[in-house]
């Protein structure tokens, strides 16, 4: 059971109520279609995992329920419930394929997409979930992004994508949105995933800065920019503003219960997740602007 913890529903309670309540209440649904992005992919096959166990459960998707597609699930043995990566469809590759077949494979590929196709063509007594994501040699979980998941395979996909078999969903696990092509993307339910890393949690460099932030006032702004930019000029700014989002997930940690401060510290990481994606891949862009759009959004959104 490499990818199954059973604390997901401790980590991200309000998360995993959302899909029970769309699981499970007939005025609601979850859409066939989802995105789950952020820093931890194991989390995010995780909660990709526990759904796809509600959507299967015999008894209301309780968490200690022993039924056997329960099992199945946390066994990783579930014929319905797949985690497709590069690495796999071995039985699917031709002989045209064979220099791809084993570690030198780099994407999932328009034949396997077919062969999903061709998979789903035959009627299921289970609910059906196909997990997307990457892995390494060693097994280790990777988002899925626009080499391995590339744009010819996805558009081989798209129209089963838009309408699925009954009973199937697909579930996408990325590190940012704009690493899946934006035809998945326009299809897709997101949802921001935290990371609770414990690897990285420190917070030291920017507590003065940020300490309970979200009671400033607009007036504050300015200040803050400031603070914050002078962080930066004396430290990395990639680790400047992974603090920040370690002291917004300690704080999230300790509020799942503040409905209003939970959901702007969710829409806040995401802000700096932007922030910190723009300076490690633009490392000549201008300081500055990210820290001045970032200081406007988390204060005057």
């Amino acid at each position: 059971m490499p990818y199954y913890n059973n604390s997901v529903e401790e980590k991200y309670p309000q998360i995993i109520e959302y899909f029970r309540s769309g699981i499970y209440d007939e005025r609601k649904s979850i859409g066939h279609c989802l995105l789950l992005w952020g820093g931890d992919i194991t989390a995010q096959c995780e909660i990709a995992l526990e759904i796809a166990r509600m959507l299967n459960c015999k008894n209301n998707g309780e968490m200690d329920c022993d039924c056997q597609n329960c099992r199945w699930i946390r066994e990783q043995t579930h014929p319905a419930v797949k985690i497709y990566t590069r690495l796999d469809f071995k039985e699917a590759s031709s002989s045209s394929d064979d220099e791809e077949s084993s570690t030198g494979k780099k994407n999932i590929t328009v034949e396997q997409a077919r062969a999903i196709i061709s998979e789903l063509a035959v009627s299921s007594d289970y609910h059906r979930v196909y997990i997307f994501c990457d892995r390494d040699e060693d097994g280790n979980l990777l988002p899925i992004n626009k080499i391995n998941f590339p744009e010819v395979t996805s558009n081989a996909l798209l129209k089963t994508f838009e309408e699925p078999p009954k009973n199937t969903t697909f579930i996408f696990l990325t590190k940012d949105k704009t690493d899946v092509i934006s035809t998945i993307v326009s299809r897709a339910q997101s949802f921001f995933i935290p990371s609770f890393c414990k690897e990285d949690n420190n917070f030291d460099i920017v507590e003065s800065l940020i300490s309970n932030y979200w009671t400033f006032s607009k007036n504050d702004v300015l200040s803050f920019e400031e603070k914050l930019l002078d962080l930066i000029s004396e430290n990395d700014a990639v680790l400047v503003l992974t603090q920040l989002q370690n002291y917004m997930v300690s704080i999230l940690s300790q509020n799942f219960d503040n409905k209003v401060l939970f959901n702007k510290i969710m829409q806040d990481l995401k802000y700096v997740e932007d922030a910190k994606r723009q300076v490690s891949l633009t490392p000549a862009m201008n300081i500055q602007t990210v820290c001045e759009n970032l200081s406007f959004k988390l204060f005057l959104s």
